[in-house]
């Protein structure tokens, strides 16, 4: 039902707007009813003063036995009485404190009022829930209902069986210095409030509509700008996992789905120069296999055939062996750098003197060194420097850097080693004076299989791995190593080995 974000935000919406509205509603409902009952009540309570003041000049009347003047003040009651209760729209009566309605002829309609009279002749009304409470202080007491059923009477149909009624008590001297209580009830139907409820209803419902309306433009035109990004993206991430690594998708926003754009471009050229390496690691591991192979072949086809005489068998079959040293070496390096990549290279670290190896491998490489005639000048700042590291693993480190800087200096040339002792590292710097690296391909000498033409040519009894392996271990060591090289000068590898008893750096992630 809900599958796409519009339904989504739509049924969101609704169900927000539905609450918020209906608490609003319901909180304006009760305001509204409690002020506008809270107005007429006062209203009704102003009108209860006058009644009584009109009221205690007719009991004075009374007291004095002004029979001529007592006509004058019955009028002037009856006109109050009815005055005031057409203008608070109410029927007003004015009750003694037995109960008895004074002059039943006023203010109520005769066929109710004949309900309601007694065996005295006179209109008893009986409140008996707050009646007592009435006659026994001057006191002001509001409620709204039928008052005990009298106005679920049929002649009030019209108008209603739900009142407000505010009856007010006061206490009056009377002939004898005696005293008396007398309630003035003050009835009115609810219908006004009903009225202006039902008013303000009608508006806010529409109020209500309107909303809605907008709201659901709002969120379709929200929904098309949340969707087609998303749709872009479902796009693209459904091309690039058909092997299609150049699509990209073009969302400019800065909110979260932007940032999502951005980071899904990102993982795209990722992928995509992640499979360029795939394809170039899988066609340089094919050409540097399929080369020594295709020469072994050759040979052995010809040795086989009779081709190759037999005085020559001995020349080529020795081609044949170093081809195959080739292929052993290039598959060796691979699965060591597939191992270090990997993470399945074990390190066995140890202390042992940095330059006590550097003299080793220069030991080793002697023969290569006499052939090209090369002078080797080691610059060692301390007589003993302790490192802390695997040995052999550095030890293939350092024989790879100075059998690169034979094969690339001329002869005659020279190569120099130097350590030096930092704060906790140390530093080796292996420099050459051979034909040196163009800057532009600094940044890939540390690529598998990668080979300068400049720098390459001359020599193809390499892998191509050499660097690559070298960077790797020194990253397993969690140190750092860089280069520096200018055609026609010379390079220098300068790689960090932690010092013995040193805290070590954090091992960086690999590159």
């Amino acid at each position: 039902m809900f599958k796409s974000i519009f339904s989504k935000l739509i049924a969101i919406f609704l169900l927000i707007l539905t609450v918020a509205f209906a608490v609003t509603g319901v909180m304006m409902n009760y305001f509204l009813y409690d002020y506008v009952t809270e107005e007429k009540a006062v209203t009704l309570e102003e009108a209860g003063n006058w009644v009584n003041n009109v009221f205690e000049f007719y009991l004075n009347l009374i007291d004095l036995n002004d029979y001529a003047s007592l006509a004058y003040a019955e009028i002037l009651l009856r006109d109050t009485l009815v005055n005031y209760g057409k203008y608070t729209s109410s029927y007003i009566w004015i009750v003694n404190q037995d109960g008895y309605l004074y002059r039943s002829n006023w203010n109520m309609p005769a066929s109710i009022a004949g309900k309601y009279t007694d065996d005295t002749g006179y209109v008893k009304i009986n409140d008996p829930r707050n009646f007592s409470k009435l006659i026994e202080t001057e006191t002001t007491i509001r409620e709204v209902g039928d008052f005990n059923g009298f106005f679920k009477d049929p002649y009030f149909r019209d108008l209603g069986d739900v009142w407000l009624t505010v009856a007010r008590s006061f206490k009056y001297e009377i002939t004898g210095g005696k005293e008396t209580m007398v309630v003035i009830y003050l009835h009115t139907p609810v219908q006004e409030v009903s009225a202006a409820r039902r008013k303000v209803l009608k508006y806010f419902l529409t109020s209500v509509g309107i909303a809605i309306a907008v709201s659901v433009v709002m969120i379709y035109i929200f929904s098309l700008r949340l969707s087609r990004p998303l749709k872009q993206l479902k796009y693209a991430a459904s091309r690039l996992s058909n092997g299609e690594f150049e699509k990209r998708v073009n969302i400019k926003s800065h909110d979260e789905i932007g940032e999502l754009a951005r980071a899904f471009n990102q993982m795209a050229s990722a992928l995509e120069n992640i499979e360029k390496m795939r394809r170039g690691f899988v066609a340089n591991v094919s050409h540097e296999l399929r080369t020594p192979m295709t020469s072994i072949r050759g040979f052995v086809e010809g040795i086989l055939d009779g081709t190759i005489p037999p005085e020559k068998h001995s020349h080529y079959l020795t081609i044949v062996r170093d081809e195959t040293n080739r292929l052993n070496r290039l598959v060796t390096d691979l699965l060591d750098l597939a191992k270090m990549e990997s993470g399945e290279m074990k390190l066995n670290i140890t202390d042992f003197d940095i330059n006590e190896l550097i003299r080793k491998c220069v030991i080793k490489l002697e023969t290569l060194l006499l052939e090209k005639d090369l002078t080797v000048d080691a610059d060692f700042e301390e007589e003993d420097l302790m490192v802390s590291g695997d040995p052999d693993a550095i030890e293939r480190v350092v024989y790879n850097l100075m059998h690169n800087a034979i094969k690339f200096t001329p002869a005659g040339g020279k190569i120099s080693i130097m350590t030096r002792s930092t704060k906790d590292a140390a530093e080796i710097t292996i420099k050459d004076t051979g034909i040196g690296i163009d800057e532009s391909e600094l940044g890939m000498i540390w690529d598998r299989f990668y080979k300068s033409d400049k720098s390459r040519s001359r020599d193809k009894t390499g892998t191509g791995l050499g660097l690559a392996i070298v960077r790797n271990i020194i990253n397993e060591h969690g140190q750092s190593i860089s280069v520096k090289s200018k055609l026609g000068e010379g390079t220098a590898f300068t790689f960090t080995l932690a010092k013995a008893g040193a805290n070590t750096a954090e091992k960086p992630e690999k590159p």
